[in-house]
């Protein structure tokens, strides 16, 4: 009941905020407008609609036999639950968190093990850290390489040592060989293509029917917080830093904000926010991973609190990190200059996302997909060669 109360309250006072100030909420609007269709919409359409048909296909299913050997060993997962880190760590907020919610609702994994694999597979999109963040806020292609890999790490580490301390919840048998684990994987992609039964028309329709209605979802939060944050922004106070807002709320606007914000400690600083801003996601990723997850029977609490640990390792992580990694990326900062693709531009030090200071994603889709493959192949290799270490 306070609850409820509680978000009446602030949508009364956002809608009366947005009276007041039509002209701020419109361009606010237009800002989170654009962010979704250059990044997000094409960065998340293949993934979403390649889901379900993977889903209905059997694929997952293939992938999941495949993945068990090593999704158990590392993360005391099932085998399904790497395709749903594959999703997420290459498609970006709310892949994996579709993904996991998938397999939770087909009864694949128990509710303590889907709220360990949706902290791990809410991420963000790879292609933007490296190409918006690193190319088009700070700059330094290298830098977004660094960011998304100090990213990457602050998701796995708590992961690791969570799955050490879950409890085994079923037993599990010995692995079987490579081959046998072949010939299981084509059976039950077979007895999954069944029991769907849908033609391949049907299945596309659905997919891509299911894939923009979730995107437009996506899109009505990050343009609502995007509103909220250029409403919200006078009322904070001036000792608050200007990229706290909007990295609370929103990480697109906010790693913009936290790459061209002035700090004391010069790039390292703006490295380590625009790493903790990622990790963190803010209000937007928690409000695409709830719509996600309903009825699942998944917990937000525990996604938040593991999303702020993970941003402050992530901050801490690049700090530590700052001189190694800048030894390593001076040395082949010259392989990406060709990359960045055009000369900085000054940014305005509102923190407003401009459409000609946003590199789109559009031309990286098809290559996006493609690592998605390698991803799923090379974590199949890495299984078959745990399943045959076990047996030796």
């Amino acid at each position: 009941m306070k609850r409820t109360v509680t978000l009446a309250l602030l949508s009364i006072l956002l809608v009366a905020a947005i009276i007041m100030k039509p002209d701020e909420a419109f361009r606010a609007s237009l800002q989170g407008l654009t962010v979704w269709w250059n990044i997000v919409f094409p960065g998340l359409l293949p993934f979403l609609t390649l889901l379900e048909l993977m889903t209905a296909f059997g694929v997952v299913h293939a992938f999941g036999t495949l993945l068990q050997p090593l999704m158990h060993k590392l993360f005391r997962l099932p085998g399904e639950a790497g395709v749903a880190v594959a999703f997420g760590w290459t498609g970006g907020f709310p892949c994996g968190a579709e993904a996991t919610s998938s397999l939770r609702k087909s009864g694949a994994l128990t509710a303590a093990q889907g709220n360990r694999l949706l902290a791990l597979a809410h991420m963000p999109n790879p292609i933007f850290i490296i190409v918006v963040v690193g190319t088009g806020f700070l700059h330094r292609p290298e830098l977004g390489v660094a960011i998304l890999l100090v990213v990457w790490l602050a998701a796995l580490a708590p992961a690791l040592a969570l799955a050490r301390l879950a409890k085994r919840e079923r037993a599990e048998s010995a692995s079987p060989p490579p081959a046998n684990l072949l010939r299981r994987a084509a059976a039950a992609m077979r007895d999954a293509r069944k029991r769907d039964g849908r033609s391949f028309g049907k299945l596309l329709g659905d997919g891509v029917t299911a894939a923009v209605y979730k995107l437009m979802a996506v899109g009505g939060f990050m343009i609502f917080c995007a509103v909220l944050v250029r409403l919200l922004a006078p009322a904070i106070p001036g000792i608050v830093p200007a990229y706290a807002l909007p990295g609370l709320i929103e990480s697109h606007i906010g790693s913009y904000a936290a790459a061209t914000a002035s700090f004391a400690g010069g790039l390292p600083w703006k490295a380590a926010a625009a790493a903790a801003v990622l990790s963190w996601g803010g209000f937007s990723a928690m409000l695409q991973a709830g719509a996600a997850v309903i009825g699942a029977g998944l917990s937000l609490r525990l996604l938040a609190v593991s999303r702020v640990l993970q941003s402050a390792i992530a901050f801490l992580l690049m700090l530590l990190a700052w001189k190694p990694i800048s030894r390593l990326t001076d040395g082949i900062a010259p392989a990406f200059s060709a990359f960045s693709g055009r000369e900085a531009t000054s940014f305005v030090p509102s923190g407003a996302v401009r459409a000609s200071e946003l590199h789109t994603l559009w031309p990286y889709a098809p290559a996006v997909l493609l690592a998605f493959v390698g991803a799923l192949l090379l974590l199949s290799a890495l299984s078959a060669i745990a399943a045959k270490l076990r047996l030796r």
